[in-house]
């Protein structure tokens, strides 16, 4: 039940994307996103959602880099689409373009911000908040079942988090709650 959800959920704002014709990005787009029928000198491509490819044995190998299990449900999540771009209410989620997305999530968490105040307390990103923080599986706290909850943190703030959901599952439902 839960996974479906979750996977319904994403499918509704992939769509949207899709639908609304915002799924383009000044980028190079990985051949099985791309629009082949488009223009290829127009500097503006269009991308769309795929079946995600990604394996149990790639998120245990991401896994064993940062020192930490992900939630079963964001499993689900990595496991379900690729994307350029998803964003649900305040909620961006980091892309995840087929071939290249475990380049993506390994920089969010290392490299997007200074690693003493995310990974090396503990908090992993995996979405970015507005425009001002990132949201953060705190891996301080139900570390039996991994089923984290999830921290906002602000990068003016960059000593402090503030817990902002329950789990994955938890966030999901509420923001897709917000945005109808």
């Amino acid at each position: 039940m839960k996974e479906q959800t979750i996977k319904n959920i994403i499918d509704i704002y992939l769509r949207k994307w899709v639908d609304m014709g915002i799924n383009q990005l000044p980028v190079q787009i990985e051949t099985e996103m791309s629009d082949l029928n488009q223009d290829m000198s127009e500097e503006w491509r269009t991308w769309f959602p795929v079946n995600s490819k990604v394996t149990d044995k790639e998120i245990n190998d991401i896994e064993n880099r940062i020192g930490y299990e992900f939630p079963e449900d964001y499993k689900t999540f990595l496991k379900h689409k690729h994307f350029y771009e998803l964003q649900i209410s305040e909620v961006s989620f980091c892309e995840h373009p087929i071939n290249i997305w475990r380049t993506s999530l390994t920089e969010m968490i290392f490299d997007g911000y200074p690693k003493e105040f995310l990974i090396d307390k503990g908090y992993i990103p995996f979405a970015n908040w507005s425009d001002w923080g990132m949201l953060c599986f705190d891996t301080n706290k139900n570390q039996n079942d991994k089923n984290y909850p999830i921290v906002l943190w602000d990068h003016e703030l960059a000593d402090e988090v503030q817990y902002q959901y329950e789990d994955f599952y938890d966030m999901i439902e509420k923001i897709d709650q917000e945005n109808r």
